[in-house]
């Protein structure tokens, strides 16, 4: 295994959502060239030389586009040159609607990016209001048409869902409008409440209403069906894809490769260990320019980890774990390692076993965290281990 994909965070955004707890600043010149100027340096001394190869390229945020177009031209030539762009299957930057115009759009696509992520989440101006986006419905379509009229092709959007007052009428409503674009890839996500965000604030006091647990679950059901009916599949929990436009990079972490991590509190998995950057803009900063890196943790791998994480990363997958694969990578057998946790989950209708993979079932795909904990952290894995190399 070698390390086939690298994930660059940028950190910037025009307006800080009420959910979104990234790493983010406000966007402001200076610091973004200071950034920016700093984030080359580090993959130039992670990555030596011209040209490298790397199977997938993710550019995140933060929104990327939020950068002026002089600073995506300097950030974009030097990626030319570090990185055979040609050979790179799949090269994403997300993207917000309205923070892209042709201009912007055509400097993309000259630099090779033939993926796009834009974060649209909700269908309707109030609900976007609420939540803390910038843009409105209008600018949706508007997205659409640049990037159509710019050539590309690949284009993923995203939604969120169980939203603060969002009925499943609601959800439905905004599903079929974006279902209406006939785009190739949708993320669609359940939100999460996290720590250090507005809506978690709001929580505590008691001034966030969260539609019930079986609402939610019936815009679940809901999300299902109509990607469905849409020919558009369910490849993972929460990803949805025609044939051929699943996200290689994502794949890259639901597979348990390898990738680089490059950028402000962006996280890195190599060989062994696991990276993750500071997140402090001037912290980071100055440790680039002091070392070339800017990691400031570094957890070492065990066998364990690495099994858990297989496990958990590869069951959101429709397709689950192949045993064989699990195999060749370790050398041990699935079923000799959890016999007991597997059975049970069969027993319990939330796991199944076909043609050679373990998979969630459709009720396994709501309960999935419930499935992930029966092969965390488990005091007897020595013993286990023991069992399956014997």
């Amino acid at each position: 295994m070698r390390v086939q994909s690298v994930y660059i965070h940028i950190p910037f955004c025009k307006q800080i959502c009420h959910y979104c707890n990234f790493v983010k600043y406000y966007y402001m010149e200076k610091k973004a060239d200071a950034f920016i100027d700093a984030l080359i340096k580090e993959i130039d001394t992670a990555i030596p030389g011209k040209g490298n190869v790397f199977r997938t390229i993710y550019m995140g945020g933060g929104t990327p586009t939020a950068l002026s177009m002089e600073q995506l031209q300097k950030l974009f030539q030097f990626l030319h040159e570090k990185f055979d762009l040609a050979a790179c299957e799949e090269f994403t930057i997300e993207i917000n609607p309205g923070d892209i115009d042709a201009e912007k759009a055509r400097l993309l696509y000259h630099y090779g990016v033939n993926r796009i992520s834009f974060g649209v989440q909700v269908m309707d101006d109030a609900m976007l209001e609420k939540i803390g986006r910038m843009h409105r419905v209008k600018d949706v379509y508007t997205t659409v048409e640049i990037l159509t009229q710019a050539a590309f092709t690949n284009i993923s959007l995203d939604l969120i869902y169980a939203l603060p007052d969002q009925t499943v009428s609601h959800f439905e409503k905004t599903l079929k409008e974006a279902l209406q674009f006939g785009l190739p890839h949708y993320s669609t996500y359940a939100l999460q409440i996290e720590p250090k965000t507005v809506f978690y604030h709001k929580r505590r006091k008691g001034m966030l209403h969260q539609p019930p647990e079986d609402a939610e679950v019936e815009m679940y059901r809901l999300l299902q069906n109509h990607m469905k009916k849409q020919g558009v599949y369910q490849y993972e929990i929460s990803n949805f894809a025609k044939p051929g436009y699943e996200s290689k990079h994502n794949l890259t972490y639901w597979n348990n490769d390898y990738y680089f991590g490059f950028g402000a509190g962006a996280h890195g998995y190599l060989p062994g260990k696991r990276t993750a950057n500071y997140k402090p803009l001037g912290t980071y900063i100055r440790e680039i320019d002091r070392t070339g890196s800017a990691v400031e943790h570094l957890e070492e791998i065990t066998l364990q980890d690495r099994i858990e994480e297989e496990l958990f990363l590869q069951l959101r997958k429709a397709e689950g774990i192949n045993t064989q694969a699990f195999r060749e990578r370790y050398h041990l057998s699935l079923e000799k390692l959890y016999r007991e946790e597997l059975s049970q989950l069969i027993r319990d209708e939330l796991l199944m076993y076909q043609d050679g993979n373990y998979a969630l079932t459709n009720q396994g795909m709501l309960l999935g965290d419930r499935v992930f904990q029966e092969f965390l952290l488990l005091e007897d894995f020595s013993e286990k281990l023991e069992i399956a190399r014997s």
